[in-house]
């Protein structure tokens, strides 16, 4: 792939990723996604063959950038393991232009709304979110190996946080305030004080 094509590629999916962020995969028409992104129909169909490779690709997309985040984040050599966890889903409390992290969560916006829509879609959350959780599950290893973190399954409280905090995503975009994200890290905070 040359240069201009992987540019005007990655353009369609940072253009899509915000359209979708906002109002959702099924709102997005492919003549907004075209008009927004300025560019022609063929240069799209150039890239991806329908719009649910489009959506696949941007599910990929999505995991890559935000995998290289939290790699970066989990090799900080100056925090311990339980920190870099706890670092990790504080995380997800920040806001940016009055937009919480949370709501800007790919997995959060299209997990109901593709599952039963698209199955390659479906599965590409599915790996995505395996990756997380094998993640944090590393690093929950590694603070059980300092001492930082005790727990019975490295892999068992990795998955209880993640989906914890998945659950918090929803219900702080449905009351549209941080008070269940931020009930959620103090609930992390005793879990991985135990």
């Amino acid at each position: 792939m040359n240069a201009k094509t992987k540019d005007t590629r990655q353009h369609i999916l940072e253009v899509g990723y915000q359209l979708v962020i906002n109002k959702g995969f099924t709102a997005v028409g492919l003549s907004e996604l075209l008009r927004a992104a300025d560019v022609p129909k063929g240069s799209f169909y150039h890239y991806f063959a329908s719009k649910e490779q489009f959506g696949e690709a941007l599910i990929g997309e999505y995991f890559s950038n935000y995998m290289k985040r939290v790699d970066t984040l989990f090799s900080d050599p100056n925090l311990g393991s339980r920190n870099k966890v706890l670092r990790y889903f504080s995380r997800w409390l920040e806001t940016e232009n009055g937009v919480c992290n949370a709501n800007k969560c790919l997995v959060v916006k299209l997990s109901a709304e593709v599952a039963d829509l698209s199955e390659p879609m479906r599965m590409t959350l599915a790996k995505g979110t395996e990756r997380i959780v094998t993640q944090l599950s590393q690093q929950i290893v590694k603070g059980m190996q300092e001492g930082s973190i005790r727990t019975k399954s490295a892999d068992a409280l990795a998955r209880q946080l993640y989906q914890q905090w998945l659950g918090a995503s929803l219900l702080n975009k449905l009351a549209q305030d941080c008070s269940n994200l931020e009930h959620c890290l103090e609930v992390t905070e005793a879990l991985l004080s135990d």
